[in-house]
């Protein structure tokens, strides 16, 4: 039986890195459709309270996801996506933002922090989510990749903010690629291919089709960026879970035309 397999056995599934969690250090989790309160097109676990769904039942969603995960509701700050590279230093005044008090900010697609008992909390339907923890520095950081984020290199942008801000080293962190579309149901056309040419110099993520398209994987781009930061290959964990084959289990944008909730990514120090 697969991971996810065994995952989606729980009351309220989550999926965690075995490179996270033998360090001890922190709380952490990706969450699936299952466990939650939502109906319909949001069923059940939806995690987003900008698609439409019934603000209470998201609200309740992000009670139990709490409690499945011993971490503070009332802490969580949450991020303001929009497909920059824009990352904010978390602090005790941030508390709660985004879910229990209104955000002071936008553009915001990854969030930092080394102070402890603050969740932090990122979301997907498809786009890749990257955890990072610098286990020497106590550090850690959510990001958001999409393609736009990928291609911008999200993965080294946050790893040098860890370095500037916090004085990490790569070498100390740990760095986990989270639920995102695979390769084979990630079609795409020329304009964006040319874009990871002239960012990356490489073919090594895309292949071309008879049709004129190309699929592009992520998750190799992704990995690539990770090790361009300096990130050691043993510190880098991949479950290859994706979204869009396991869209009973996960929310895609690509498998549903848009019709879907939110997946979260979260992660505290303990």
């Amino acid at each position: 039986m697969s991971y996810i397999d065994e995952v989606m056995k729980e009351d309220v599934p989550v999926i965690t890195y075995d490179k996270l969690t033998e360090t001890g250090m922190v709380e952490h989790g990706f969450s699936t459709r299952k466990g939650g309160v939502s109906e319909g097109e949001f069923s059940t676990m939806n995690l987003s309270l900008t698609r439409g769904d019934n603000r209470d039942k998201v609200l309740r969603n992000f009670k139990i996801m709490a409690d499945r995960l011993n971490m503070p509701y009332e802490n969580m700050v949450l991020s303001s996506q929009t497909h920059t590279t824009n990352i904010r230093v978390v602090t005790k005044a941030d508390k709660g933002k985004g879910l229990v008090v209104p955000k002071d900010y936008d553009d915001i697609d990854g969030l930092m922090t080394d102070e402890k008992g603050i969740p932090l909390v990122t979301f997907y339907a498809d786009c890749v989510p990257l955890f990072f923890l610098d286990k020497e520095k106590c550090v850690i950081a959510l990001s958001h990749s999409g393609w736009r984020g990928t291609v911008q290199k999200m993965g080294l942008v946050t790893v040098r903010n860890m370095m500037e801000t916090y004085g990490c080293r790569p070498e100390n962190i740990i760095a986990c690629i989270g639920p995102s579309i695979c390769m084979d149901c990630y079609e795409v056309s020329e304009d964006v291919i040319i874009e990871f040419e002239k960012s990356f110099g490489s073919d090594e993520m895309f292949y071309r089709k008879e049709n004129g398209k190309y699929q592009l994987d992520l998750w190799k781009a992704n990995e690539m960026v990770l090790s361009e930061a300096g990130i050691l290959k043993e510190n880098i964990e991949n479950r290859r879970i994706c979204t869009c084959c396991n869209s009973d289990y996960l929310f895609s944008h690509r498998k549903t035309n848009g019709r879907r909730g939110n997946l979260a990514a979260f992660m505290m120090l303990k």
